[in-house]
């Protein structure tokens, strides 16, 4: 018996030390979480939202406004459906036959999908579905996650990662947390020019780019990075065209999405509070790889906690949402309009709205 126990224990121990893995981490520094305090201090004013129907749908990503108000989200199954104005629910419209994630109508009303599954795509006002791009320089774009238009008809767009692809990964969060726990930095940010189809990388070594927006001056573009808790800004004309500098960082969660307010500023979502244990380990690349053979019930995972904020152009955040509770999980990030604030999710079974006269009055008012 001691011998079947000897052998058995020296099975998990090398079971755990040496059994391949598709992450090579690396060491880095995470900075010191303050948790929720200060600007985040805890607050339920996210736990104020009505319901709105997906049908058998779940998983809202994200949201874009039409020119004549309707909405519209993506799902899980590579539906994205329309919320037409003062409808009570959304119906179905196209099926990208992918993971369709960020969305943004142009100025003809065509819908640009960021599909982690397929690439770039846009979909015409009728719903015919064009591939734009899926490729950049001879690599594969196997992560497309958000995306923003410019007033001149410019596409930016992350590739969150160009490792581990959702779609081989075993979808969208499992390639995510990949990336985060490696830290590699396989993300990238990209721009896609609709009048010569010619795809440019603005942007690489992004641990997991998620969000993407597009200033109101049309001077800069905001991106999230995801895995180091901070967002960038990269400028795109004036006089420090090409740079980069951090426009927020030190975040209390993961930041995933981040869209452009009616008044200029900036909703960012996060899609769960970050995990003191990640954070313990991240100068430990070997420790992290030991974690990722652990069955996936006792690794890091993301906590259901609903929370959003607002940032000014000046980095400062003006509006801190939060749902402690989690009955509004996974949150992904807002689009506001001018009564109501809608929440996304990863992985909701309808999509939360809060009617904006409800809410206290924040920095932004």
């Amino acid at each position: 018996m001691r011998i079947i126990l000897i052998i058995a224990l020296l099975s998990v121990t090398g079971y755990l030390l040496f059994w391949p893995v598709p992450v090579e981490p690396v060491a880095w520094d995470a900075p010191e979480d303050s948790g929720y305090s200060g600007v985040h201090l805890t607050n339920d004013s996210l736990s104020l939202f009505d319901r709105l129907s997906l049908g058998n749908e779940f998983g809202p990503e994200d949201f874009a406004l039409r020119s004549d108000g309707s909405i519209a989200t993506a799902t899980h199954s590579g539906a994205i459906l329309l919320l037409a104005p003062n409808a009570t629910h959304f119906t179905p419209w196209v099926n990208t036959g992918g993971r369709p994630l960020g969305l943004e109508f142009d100025a003809n009303d065509n819908l640009i999908v960021a599909d982690a599954f397929l690439g770039l795509l846009s979909v015409s006002p009728s719903g015919d579905i064009t591939l734009l791009t899926d490729s950049v320089d001879g690599t594969a774009i196997v992560y497309a996650d958000d995306v923003d238009v410019a007033k001149n008809g410019m596409i930016y767009f992350s590739d969150a990662t160009t490792k581990f692809s959702a779609k081989a990964y075993g979808g969208t969060l499992s390639g995510s947390l990949l990336e985060i726990l490696e830290h590699k930095g396989h993300g990238r940010l990209l721009a896609y020019n609709p009048d010569t189809q010619v795809t440019t990388v603005l942007m690489d070594g992004i641990i997991f780019a998620n969000g993407v927006a597009i200033s109101q001056n049309q001077q800069y573009v905001l991106i999230n990075e995801t895995g180091s808790y901070r967002v960038l800004r990269y400028f795109i004309a004036g006089p420090k065209s090409g740079l980069v500098e951090v426009f927020i960082d030190n975040l209390p969660g993961f930041p995933d999405n981040i869209a452009t307010a009616p008044d200029g500023d900036y909703w960012v979502g996060f899609a769960s509070p970050r995990s003191a244990s990640l954070d313990d380990l991240s100068n430990s690349p070997f420790l992290r790889k030991v974690v990722q053979r652990l069955p996936a019930s006792l690794r890091p995972k993301a906590k259901a906690y609903g929370h959003v904020i607002k940032i000014n152009e000046q980095g400062k955040v003006t509006r801190d949402l939060q749902d402690p509770t989690g009955h509004y999980p996974l949150t992904t990030g807002v689009l506001e309009t001018t009564d109501m604030l809608y929440i996304s999710s990863l992985t909701a079974p309808h999509v939360a709205v809060i009617n904006k006269a409800n809410l206290p009055k924040g920095d932004d008012e």
